[in-house]
């Protein structure tokens, strides 16, 4: 195909750069191709979420967001904010978050997740449903992210999870425990780190702990805490989910953070944040429950094959542990 002489003035050069440009940048604004998902709200009453259109600019820094691992976009590497409001009882972990940050970044994500996507041979762009819910979740297995019940909704729904090196990677949910709000997704073309569950699920009163998680229309945070109880003492339901017990924490957990790993002050993985405690009138109590990890290993071990590691957890009780 005969191009033509390349123009030789500044301004001729910049009209013909565009020109070339203008095909790939009219594909990208084509919806659903670039869509960044920025406030996603998931009250437990549950309710209908949107999601939000990006401008050109994301558009371009997004470009070839759309298809397999080949498309992915590469975007900057995240950062994640330090909660300043931590208790003196974190004080422990407070001296060297930065480490224990480093060391466990690698294994944490955060998901959108979409409704099953249409049958009947229609493009992933053409029938990517709107956004369910948001969330936080943490690396398993290699390709495998646990996550909070009532962010992944039901099995068969699709995601769009975000690395720690900025990327967005496809999966797919593989099962949901509703009764222990825990689930498992499938992520193509992925490899992050996976936790290290400590071997000793059971912790003292005051033991410091921290958890990863992101906030709605908030940057990603690490926050610090501390273990007030090992047993919360009785069932919690909502919506269709709920645990029989769970580890109380003191620590001011939001939403979006429901998913995320909570570690303890070697960053060994102690148990996964799935709520935040209020009083009668929906003010917070600065308490936050995780689920403890025999009932993780256990629902990990029933759905795919586990380590060495996660096998002994799984045969413990996750309710029995001195008093605290």
């Amino acid at each position: 195909m005969h191009r033509g002489p390349v123009p030789t003035t500044a301004l001729a050069l910049t009209s013909h750069i565009f020109a070339q440009l203008l095909p790939t940048l009219v594909w990208c604004l084509q919806p659903p191709r670039c869509i960044d998902v920025l406030d996603l709200i998931f009250p437990l009453p549950g309710g209908p979420v949107r999601h939000i259109a990006v401008s050109l600019v994301i558009c371009m820094t997004l470009a070839g967001c759309a298809g397999g691992p080949s498309h992915q976009a590469l975007l900057e590497p995240r950062t994640i904010d330090i909660d300043t409001t931590a208790e003196p009882a974190g004080g422990i972990i407070s001296s060297h978050i930065q480490q224990l940050q480093a060391k466990t970044s690698p294994s944490y994500v955060t998901l959108v997740v979409h409704e099953k996507e249409q049958q009947g041979g229609a493009t992933r762009a053409a029938t990517m449903p709107e956004a369910l819910t948001s969330g936080s979740g943490f690396v398993v297995a290699d390709g495998l992210i646990m996550t909070a019940g009532h962010v992944a909704v039901k099995q068969g729904n699709t995601v769009d999870a975000r690395g720690a090196d900025g990327r967005i990677y496809a999966g797919r949910v593989i099962a949901v425990k509703p009764e222990n709000d825990m689930a498992l997704i499938r992520l193509r073309s992925f490899s992050g780190d996976a936790v290290k569950p400590a071997p000793e699920h059971c912790m003292a009163r005051g033991a410091p702990v921290f958890s990863l998680g992101k906030p709605h229309a908030s940057n990603d945070t690490a926050r610090i805490g501390s273990v007030n109880s090992m047993s919360f003492g009785r069932a919690v339901s909502y919506s269709g989910f709920g645990y029989p017990d769970a580890i109380e924490v003191r620590m001011a957990t939001k939403k979006g953070e429901s998913g995320g790993p909570l570690f303890d002050d070697r960053g060994q993985l102690a148990g996964m944040v799935v709520s935040t405690l209020s009083d009668a009138n929906g003010r917070p109590l600065n308490l936050a429950h995780a689920i403890a990890t025999p009932a993780l290993a256990k629902f990990l071990c029933e759905n795919t094959p586990c380590s060495a590691d996660w096998k002994s957890l799984a045969g413990k009780d996750p309710n029995r542990c001195p008093a605290t």
